[in-house]
């Protein structure tokens, strides 16, 4: 498992690799908080590419992230779920919370 950021023009990247579980709360949090502060971030992505399995408590994270971001007044996108990470999110209705790429 590995959670990292990186910052492109506006939109800071978070890749996520692995099991998106409980365990990586921390991390996520670690990887996520600095982009909130960051006034040079007007977007985040988390890119779900490289996310083999993901838990309730992962869609909890994510909702923490959508609702930290929008006291920010950031943008927050989901992109490149796979297949099986996709259709956990359709299951969990999160197209009508985010925007999924």
């Amino acid at each position: 498992m590995s959670i990292n950021a990186n910052v492109t023009g506006n939109t800071a990247t978070i890749n996520i690799t692995g099991r998106f579980d409980f365990n990586v709360q921390r991390e996520f949090k670690e990887a996520y908080d600095p982009q909130l502060t960051n006034a040079a971030v007007g977007a985040i992505e988390v890119n779900l590419a490289g996310v083999d399995y993901l838990d309730s408590s992962a869609l909890g994270m994510l909702l923490m992230l959508r609702e930290r971001s929008n006291a920010a007044g950031k943008s927050l996108k989901l992109c490149k779920p796979t297949a099986g990470v996709e259709q956990i999110l359709k299951i969990a209705n999160f197209a009508k919370l985010f925007t999924i790429e």
